[in-house]
């Protein structure tokens, strides 16, 4: 099973929009490729997204707009689970972003929230943030900054599987029209 664990930065409360992104790859048991970038979200930026992660408009304006990423980010996207750290979010914005460029890439994708396995598998923590679950399985964090944010939830899911958490039954499908879970995937 290949899995594309990624995660996104928005420039304002829209969640429309990208001002980075971080995607990891894992294949056979391995983290196999990454990639992180800024994103330039045409579009303005609020104080509290600016303090939270540290993206400024400056940067982002010197970065590439989301449909030129995505030329890039189609073809690894497509080949296959999705997977985020609270993955309703990332997903939502994903949708958003593809509707706000009109960029038109299919109906649904399969989707997984390693949130939702960390609650399986270690159901005794006070909660399941990305940061809790990093710290307690010593996975290194530079937290709201995408590309370390998409590495660690790619370490959390292979963490998820050598503890012999079934990631298979944790697969959702998600409308990206409607931008909504439409059911559990059944293996």
């Amino acid at each position: 099973m290949r899995y594309i664990a990624f995660d996104v930065e928005t420039p304002n409360g829209a969640n429309d929009r990208m001002s980075a992104i971080g995607v990891a790859v894992i294949e056979n048991g391995e983290i196999v490729q990454e990639m992180a970038t800024l994103v330039n979200p045409e579009t303005y930026f609020h104080r509290f997204n600016i303090q939270l992660t540290g993206i400024t408009p400056e940067a982002a304006a010197k970065a590439p707009a989301f449909p030129v990423l995505w030329n890039e980010l189609e073809p690894v996207f497509s080949s296959g689970v999705l997977v985020a750290h609270n993955a309703v979010f990332d997903m939502g914005v994903l949708s958003k972003c593809l509707q706000a460029y009109g960029i038109g890439w299919k109906d649904t994708a399969e989707y997984a929230c390693t949130v939702q396995m960390g609650r399986k598998c270690f159901p005794g923590l006070p909660n399941h943030r990305l940061n809790t679950l990093c710290e307690y399985l010593d996975i290194p964090l530079d937290h709201h900054q995408a590309g370390s944010d998409s590495y660690a939830c790619a370490s959390l899911l292979l963490r998820y599987q050598q503890e012999g958490l079934e990631v298979e039954r944790f697969h959702r499908k998600y409308d990206l029209t409607s931008r909504r879970t439409l059911q559990q995937l059944r293996r």
